[in-house]
């Protein structure tokens, strides 16, 4: 470890990033599930609340260390505004194309306020590959018991992540230096 680097990343003990799992240098592996998003606040009262007492039954069943994290992901809507475009470029009748003109300076008002996707993960940490399936599979089954669907993190997710923790939330791409 370079202790007199400038960058954040020679500071930190990640040997790798492979099968959803952030392989530490000491052997001890970083995963956990990724959940997807729901609101629980458009439905009625008592639903409301069975979701709520289930997270806690959940939390409570938990007997290891794990964190809640929310995280911010850019959201690409290029291919979508291409098809747009070439929709646009196809269609005769003005009507038509007055709305997805409409719909096109929509896309392009959110490009331009960066807007973002919140995901939600819980991750923990583990070295028994055994424990960490079991783990995975306990916090699946339980979270779609509360009404969420769940799946293991997976490498993009937890790349993701990691530029959301360390660069605020630029993507970074190591490469080649181009000459200026």
């Amino acid at each position: 470890m370079a202790t007199n680097s400038k960058y954040t990343e020679d500071w930190l003990p990640i040997n790798s990033i492979m099968n959803g799992m952030i392989i530490l240098d000491n052997k001890w592996k970083v995963t956990g599930v990724k959940i997807r998003p729901r609101n629980i606040f458009i439905l009625d009262q008592a639903s409301q609340d069975a979701v709520l007492i289930a997270l806690k039954n959940l939390y409570n069943l938990l007997d290891f260390e794990f964190w809640i994290i929310s995280a911010d992901r850019p959201v690409d809507i290029s291919l979508y505004l291409s098809q747009l475009q070439l929709l646009y470029n196809q269609t005769q009748k003005q009507h038509v194309r007055k709305l997805i003109m409409e719909d096109i300076e929509k896309a392009n008002m959110y490009t331009a306020n960066n807007v973002v996707d919140t995901e939600y993960y819980l991750l923990f940490r583990e070295k028994n590959d055994d424990t960490i399936q079991k783990r995975i599979r306990l916090l699946i089954n339980n979270l779609a018991s509360c009404g969420l669907a769940a799946a293991q993190t997976s490498n993009e997710d937890l790349r993701v992540l990691m530029d959301n923790f360390l660069n605020g939330g630029s993507s970074t791409e190591f490469g080649a230096v181009m000459p200026g």
